[in-house]
């Protein structure tokens, strides 16, 4: 991945670019509009990534829409991602969009996932199995409270 003068690659920059592109089209728009148009955003992130990217955003899109109904689909940085109170719980990170490896799925700090001194946060995901999906239920179920 390579950097530029300022120090952020041209992945880094683009992600930064959808995210002010995802704030200007949530101007002016508020109330059950605001979350359609979240909504679809998220779908269209989705349908727009292949293979075991889109294979895992649609697979997680249903577990949180199954375990935590009230967290509002959206989308951050480009990214598929689940929010309750406008604030982003959880998101899933396609390898594609930083040409990494493996995709990874997310719990920001809104997520309830505290559990002493120290815990994880992100998950690298490199196949979609009944045991990953049986993990990510419960993480997920814990951290829309």
């Amino acid at each position: 991945m390579a950097t530029s003068s300022d120090g952020f690659s041209q992945a880094e920059r683009q992600a930064m670019k959808q995210r002010a592109e995802e704030l200007a089209s949530m101007k002016g728009v508020k109330g059950a509009a605001k979350k359609a148009k979240e909504f679809e955003a998220c779908i269209e992130a989705i349908d727009a990534l292949t293979g075991l990217d889109r294979t895992i955003a649609q697979r997680f899109h249903i577990v949180v829409s199954e375990e935590a109904p009230q967290l509002d689909p959206k989308t951050w940085y480009g990214f598929p991602s689940y929010a309750r109170d406008g604030k982003v719980v959880t998101f899933v990170q396609p390898a594609s969009k930083f040409d990494t490896r493996y995709a990874t799925i997310g719990f920001n700090e809104d997520a309830l996932l505290d559990d002493g001194p120290m815990w994880a946060t992100v998950f690298a995901v490199v196949e979609w199995t009944d045991e990953v999906e049986t993990q990510l239920r419960a993480l997920v179920k814990r951290a829309a409270g």
